[in-house]
């Protein structure tokens, strides 16, 4: 790497760097492991969150919870300022993120999870309950878009698939601990009526201070950096991780495959922004709504009324939801669990297309036997398991497409106008158009909203067959080439 100038430091100077080269020819090493514990581990947090909520709401609605508040309160207005604070928080936060760092944004994005979750927990008054828990949301939205970025840009071509599907899948493993430690929290026989539901949100407290521990460890985005003028700190911490691995695997690491040219600069307008994601790739645009639209309303479509189907159709105890709940969160971590590695292997655009498709049409065939009568409360759940577990990989891999077919100096903010929107679609439209037909106790009518969600999730693969992006084992500055690349016959269209 050439020595960048001392206008270079200062943001506005041009550097040649191998650096995308160096880390994308790294093996897989402890130092990677420490990259996706301290930064990974949160989609854990995200789902615990999530579920200990859903789960109680009946509690927090009971005299002597100590909280005046209903339980269509906690599920309505409080899981919106959720949805409303994580929409926000992705969009606040996507800008900050590629504007002053990767490192920066993800310990302040944690923080303020922390923060809000250990103040939801003393929550006294109804109000003071709505506002942290927008603040939570706004907090983990913020996570989406500054973990995402950093994922990619520090995980090697050759694992960034499978590892960016298992990370987002993780969720489900907190889905899972949410809906069984409902159980125990909520028992009156070991912890008091006022106290286990504090004692939930508190634990998420203390988790998340752990990954703080480690987060701290976890370096600056050396593409973020080269980028905006530290080409210098760039070249020292490859230089570092790179002899670190050396001595782990008692071997010299190949020469990297080539180099780049940048003209560093501070900061991107959200003019050049949208016109790159919207001027310059379109079709990868229409792509990412496509992915997070389809996910989003498959979701809701089974997981909106989940409860309330059991609880309608087959009598099943308001009581004994978590259990079934836990089974189908299982299966959704068990997808992008087994499937990961083969989006590095057979590839992007069969193994997105083939998840949606699937997954919509085995939700179709679900519609079909429950409408006839055919489904118990267990192979109901069975049916949403196997739906599930493809409908994950292909819902995780809507954040992978978002975050590596757009331009560096883009990245954290495409995740976030994705996640955002997606969010928006499941959070505010989902429920809108699925509450009534899943609470119905109208067969017909929650077979619709199955073939709801079924049809745009195929539809969203039927996009993906067409426009999904072959990124397997490709740098990402050759998937996007990064806005600050010194090149004189840089394409001015769509790129495909």
């Amino acid at each position: 790497m050439s020595a960048p100038s001392s206008s270079a430091s200062a943001g506005t100077g041009t550097v040649t760097t191998a650096v995308p080269a160096r880390l994308d020819r790294l093996p897989w090493s402890r130092w990677h492991w420490m990259i996706v514990i301290g930064l990974g581990t949160v989609w854990i947090l995200d789902g615990l969150e999530v579920t200990i909520v859903g789960n109680v709401a009946g509690r927090l609605a009971e005299e002597g919870s100590g909280l005046d508040i209903t339980a269509a309160q906690v599920t309505g207005v409080a899981a919106a300022l959720y949805v409303a604070g994580a929409c926000s928080g992705a969009l606040f936060f996507g800008w900050l993120t590629d504007r002053y760092g990767r490192k920066k944004l993800f310990m302040i994005t944690l923080a303020v999870y922390l923060g809000a979750t250990a103040m939801t927990a003393l929550s006294f008054e109804s109000w003071w309950f709505f506002l942290f828990r927008f603040l939570t949301g706004f907090g983990i939205g913020g996570e989406y878009a500054a973990i995402n970025s950093a994922i990619d840009e520090l995980i090697p071509s050759l694992y960034r698939g499978r590892v960016d599907l298992i990370i987002n899948g993780s969720y489900w493993l907190g889905a899972v601990g949410g809906a069984l430690l409902s159980v125990v929290m909520l028992d009156t026989d070991i912890f008091p009526q006022d106290l286990g539901w504090r004692l939930s949100f508190a634990l998420g407290v203390v988790l998340g201070l752990v990954i703080l521990l480690v987060r701290r460890h976890v370096p600056e985005s050396p593409r973020w950096q080269f980028i905006h003028g530290h080409g210098e700190e760039a070249e020292e911490l490859v230089s570092s991780v790179e002899r670190e691995i050396e001595a782990e695997k008692g071997a010299a690491l190949p020469p990297p495959a080539g180099e780049i040219t940048i003209h560093q600069r501070k900061s991107i307008g959200f003019g050049t922004i949208a016109k790159t994601v919207f001027g310059r790739y379109p079709r990868r645009a229409v792509l990412g709504l496509a992915l997070f639209i389809g996910q989003a309303f498959l979701y809701n479509a089974i997981t909106f009324g989940f409860g309330s189907i059991l609880i309608t159709f087959f009598d099943v105890p308001t009581g004994s939801t978590g259990y079934y709940f836990a089974v189908i969160a299982a299966g959704n971590f068990l997808g992008p669990l087994l499937l990961g590695r083969l989006f590095d292997t057979v590839g992007r655009r069969i193994m997105i297309s083939g998840t949606y498709l699937l997954s919509g049409l085995l939700l179709f065939g679900t519609a079909w036997l429950f409408d006839r009568g055919s489904l118990s409360a267990t192979t109901l759940t069975a049916c949403w398991c196997v739906v599930l577990f493809f409908a994950s990989a292909g819902a995780s891999s809507a954040y992978l497409t978002v975050s590596e077919i757009f331009p560096m100096e883009t990245r954290a903010m495409a995740i976030a106008f994705f996640y955002a929107l997606g969010t928006a679609a499941g959070g505010i439209s989902g429920p809108l158009i699925f509450a009534e037909l899943t609470e119905s106790g109208v067969v017909g009518d929650t077979v619709l909203a199955f073939q709801i969600g079924a049809g745009l999730m195929c539809a969203a693969g039927l996009v993906a067959a067409f426009l999904a992006v072959n990124a397997e084992r490709r740098s990402l500055e050759d998937i996007a080439e990064p806005l600050s690349a010194v090149r004189a016959d840089k394409p001015a269209g769509d790129v495909p």
